[in-house]
């Protein structure tokens, strides 16, 4: 049964690879005109989840985009978003942790916002967040730990720098033509959310089927019992925790993957006890919503603490079962975590089977995403023609 299960996971992927680039049109559609989010036929994917209160259109889609990019957009002027979200690094920011804007070191490594779109869930553990809209006021305005730093001090300093300017007047007036003072916290966070919902990434080697021999083999690896990545990374999006606009019943999983095992009772360093945190359920400590893999090349380093650096380690680390840490301050085995998946059983492979398995989550790279003017940087200098 397993085998069989195996084999069509493995064909409902394949059936995303077709020989030619472009867009779907007929999805476009469904979207009442609007070209900000496109999908490609080669990535084969459906539309994701769209909140009937923001619809997506490209006007919130290019505010969003100038908001995301600009400084402006936090307490002190110091950050913006991408200070965490580089589009070269597909939307990461190549730190094992982040810093806020007023210098706070946050305690969960920035994750990748390839395909956000469909997440079911946000932020690494957290299953009642589940709307994009909402999440987006945590980076805004949260003070523990202070992201952006806006606050019932400064934001209506923060919005009329925003008012004030003559290009967001006109931006903020497409965006929100009925509104006579669009320029709001609320609007703010309806762009950004309509941006970032349009960073679809689908157009990888794997999407077009052209894969060389190794990451063929290393997809057959991927697919199989023996490394069971795909309980965990499975479906278009290589994510379990994924929805579209045609999911009835979604899935919110977490899992505890053995990273760690304090005092020898599966306890996680308190600052990350996952879904823990929210459901005080000791079944939860240590479990975290697992990520897209697509990008996974990109977006090093890795985990949700960023505590692995490279994915040569992160297969090793997967092999062994999970990870022995034998001294400091979080010493403990997690390889006997109690609370660990039983999909983390470790594994053996050869050195050959290791890199196959690399190449294929190599072939998961878009760089068409990454280097997409659609997501760019408005502000940037562009180059002489």
């Amino acid at each position: 049964m397993k085998t069989a299960l195996t084999a069509l996971l493995a064909m409902l992927c394949l059936t995303a690879c077709q020989p030619e680039s472009n867009f779907n049109i007929e999805q476009q559609q469904q979207l009442d005109g609007s070209q900000a989010l496109q999908l490609s036929v080669e990535g084969g994917f459906v539309l994701p989840p769209i909140p009937d209160d923001n619809p997506l259109t490209d006007a919130k889609a290019e505010l969003g985009r100038h908001l995301f990019y600009d400084v402006r957009l936090s307490g002190n002027g110091q950050q913006s978003c991408e200070s965490c979200h580089q589009q070269s690094l597909a939307f990461t920011d190549g730190k094992a942790l982040p810093q806020g804007s007023e210098g706070h070191t946050l305690v969960l490594n920035s994750q990748s916002l390839t395909n956000v779109a469909y997440n079911a869930s946000y932020t690494w553990w957290n299953p009642i967040l589940v709307e994009m809209e909402d999440q987006l006021f945590i980076p805004l305005t949260g003070d523990d730990p202070v992201e952006l730093g806006i606050d019932d001090g400064n934001r209506e300093q923060v919005l009329q720098r925003f008012r004030d300017d003559e290009q967001y007047q006109s931006l903020f007036a497409a965006a929100f033509p009925q509104q006579a003072e669009p320029v709001t916290l609320v609007n703010v966070v309806k762009a950004l959310a309509s941006f970032v919902r349009t960073l679809i990434s689908d157009r990888s080697a794997f999407d077009r089927g052209e894969l060389s021999d190794s990451a063929l083999r290393g997809r057959e690896l991927f697919f199989s019992e023996k490394m069971e990545c795909f309980h965990c990374h499975n479906g278009f999006n290589f994510s379990s925790s994924t929805v579209t606009v045609n999911t009835r019943f979604p899935e919110r999983v977490f899992f505890n993957n053995g990273l760690y095992n304090l005092n020898n009772n599966g306890s996680y360093p308190s600052a990350m006890p996952g879904k823990f945190k929210v459901t005080n359920d000791w079944a939860d400590m240590g479990a975290f919503r697992p990520p897209t893999l697509r990008n996974i090349e990109l977006t090093a380093p890795y985990m949700h603490d960023g505590s692995i650096a490279t994915l040569e380690q992160v297969i090793e680390f997967y092999a062994a079962g999970g990870r022995h840490i034998e001294s400091g301050a979080n010493a403990g085995d997690g390889r006997i975590n109690p609370y660990k998946s039983d999909f983390v059983s470790g594994f053996e492979a050869t050195e050959q089977e290791k890199q196959d398995l690399i190449n294929f989550l190599h072939s998961l790279t878009d760089y068409e995403f990454i280097r997409d003017p659609r997501f760019a940087n408005p502000f940037a200098e562009q180059p002489d023609a």
